[in-house]
């Protein structure tokens, strides 16, 4: 049994350089590798829907000179994958408080948006500035508007309301959710989206989290027996 939807939290770049006592960006820079074998994975695996923690609304604490690091990587990433990303018929999209972003890295995510909006092979979300709280907190504010301007009526409302206003309208709920590093915890990602999500934990760190892991989370999935809930 294949996820049709998988979200990972790629996390342990940091640990990785420092256990090698390498500066953090090589930890960055060598999980960029690893990105692009787990999307080939993803992909011939018949995964509809790949999702990627690439950047949280918290990440914008850290030192500017890592977050220009990681913006610079994202911009020529994205550039060097683009044909192949459109030669597989690999659709991207992005999640998050996008215009927070550089305008050369929105600038680069638009273009091959749209050029590969009809791409329907699979579809590749980068979540970038991204918040769960943020994400329903925003959702709430736009529906809350819509009740007082008689645009939603309360009595029609339900969980398809919600899910139609969140930056993943157009993704469904995640089956598989995926974290590196060891930790035990969502960090404020799809909070809403993975509520009976199936939940995979690595002691690997993302630079070598490849396609020999990500098998492995794939195989535990399939041994599970989701019950939503009932019996």
């Amino acid at each position: 049994m294949i996820p049709k939807h998988v979200a990972i939290i790629m996390d342990g770049n940091g640990r990785w350089a420092k256990d090698k006592g390498l500066p953090r960006e090589y930890g960055h820079q060598n999980g960029v590798n690893s990105v692009k074998s787990i999307v080939e994975e993803a992909y011939k695996s018949g995964i509809q829907y790949l999702t990627l923690y690439a950047f949280s609304i918290e990440n914008w604490d850290r030192p500017s000179d890592e977050i220009n690091i990681l913006m610079s990587l994202l911009v020529s990433t994205l550039r060097d994958e683009f044909d192949e990303i459109f030669d597989n018929d690999i659709k991207l999209n992005a999640i998050g408080e996008i215009k927070s972003l550089p305008k050369e890295l929105v600038s680069e995510l638009d273009f091959i948006i749209n050029k590969t909006r009809k791409n329907t092979k699979m579809t590749l979300t980068l979540a970038l500035s991204y918040g769960g709280k943020q994400e329903i907190f925003n959702a709430i504010k736009i529906i809350s508007n819509k009740v007082k301007n008689n645009l939603i009526e309360l009595n029609n409302f339900d969980d398809s309301i919600i899910n139609s206003h969140l930056y993943t309208k157009n993704l469904p709920d995640v089956d598989l959710l995926i974290r590196t590093s060891g930790e035990m915890r969502i960090s404020n990602f799809l909070i809403w989206q993975s509520a009976y999500s199936e939940f995979y934990s690595t002691s690997v760190l993302w630079p070598d989290f490849d396609e020999v892991e990500i098998k492995k989370a794939l195989s535990s999935y399939s041994n599970r027996h989701r019950r939503y809930g009932t019996i």
